[in-house]
């Protein structure tokens, strides 16, 4: 289980570890919207046809389509926490940490 005294984001970039872009084009967009269900707890979904979890959104990070992945979902819902984990895996995509959402990038 992630350490979650302070918020702790994994940038989740659509380019493999060898470089090469991840295809489809709107992978992002459709994993954050497989995720879009898990939110906090009596969170509402306004505009529920446009809305991502607060926890699993897509980005743009330097021109390049990136999932931000909030380690509080892991205390939400652990399976999806480790599903989208193992996406990022699976897919050999390129990870980088962060301490917050706007925090320094680690890689």
């Amino acid at each position: 289980m992630p350490d979650i005294a302070k918020p702790k984001v994994l940038l989740i970039q659509g380019v493999t570890r060898s470089g090469r872009p991840f295809r489809p084009s709107d992978w992002a967009e459709r994993l954050c919207g497989v995720m879009s269900q898990f939110r906090p707890k009596g969170a509402a979904r306004q505009n529920a046809h446009l809305g991502y979890s607060p926890y699993v959104r897509p980005t743009l990070v330097d021109d390049i389509k990136t999932v931000m992945l909030d380690a509080r979902l892991h205390v939400l819902e652990p399976r999806a926490y480790e599903f989208v984990l193992a996406f990022a895996k699976d897919n050999d995509l390129v990870t980088i940490e962060q301490d917050e959402p706007d925090g320094p990038a680690r890689a």
